[in-house]
């Protein structure tokens, strides 16, 4: 049974693991290999444990982590009264049964809670299966793109949600 609640300081090493195991499902083909060949689930439970998990909604499945949203006020200078999206990802076996949808309706619930206006999250624009499912929850692409360095030069594409 797949159950919900805020992350705690004690979750960053199973996090380290979702957000590890998510970054090789997710982004094989789409990054260079090196780069993503220098990650670990240490580096990852290291980063949370550093941010103190702060503002993550995780799902598990018997206690078991298999997926988490990380949301926050946007730093997007254009997107003041906004929130953002930093990270969502599930693992794939766990992937088609609404826990992402589950994640990010608890994110946007917090965001009109707090009177934001909206929500944006930052894609690569080569994940099609990302765009396809934020497209799904009412995102739009806004036509801001940035590029990053992943062991290559790539681009993110923002899309956003205006709250009514």
């Amino acid at each position: 049974m797949i159950t919900f609640r805020k992350a705690v300081i004690e979750d960053a090493e199973q996090l380290g693991y979702v957000h590890y195991v998510s970054w090789i499902e997710t982004y094989k083909g789409l990054i260079s290999d090196s780069f993503l060949a220098e990650r670990s689930p240490e580096m990852s439970a290291n980063m949370f444990r550093r941010t103190h998990c702060e503002n993550i909604f995780l799902a598990e499945d018997e206690h078991i982590v298999v997926g988490f949203i990380s949301y926050n006020k946007s730093n997007d200078e254009d997107l003041t009264d906004f929130g953002a999206v930093y990270a969502l990802y599930v693992l794939k076996a766990h992937q088609h049964l609404g826990i992402g949808r589950t994640l990010m309706e608890h994110a946007i619930s917090y965001f009109i809670k707090n009177h934001f206006k909206g929500i944006s999250i930052w894609v690569l624009s080569t994940n099609i299966n990302a765009i396809s499912f934020y497209e799904r929850l009412g995102f739009i692409k806004d036509g801001k793109t940035k590029e990053e360095i992943l062991g290559e030069r790539v681009t993110e594409i923002r899309m956003i949600k205006k709250f009514k």
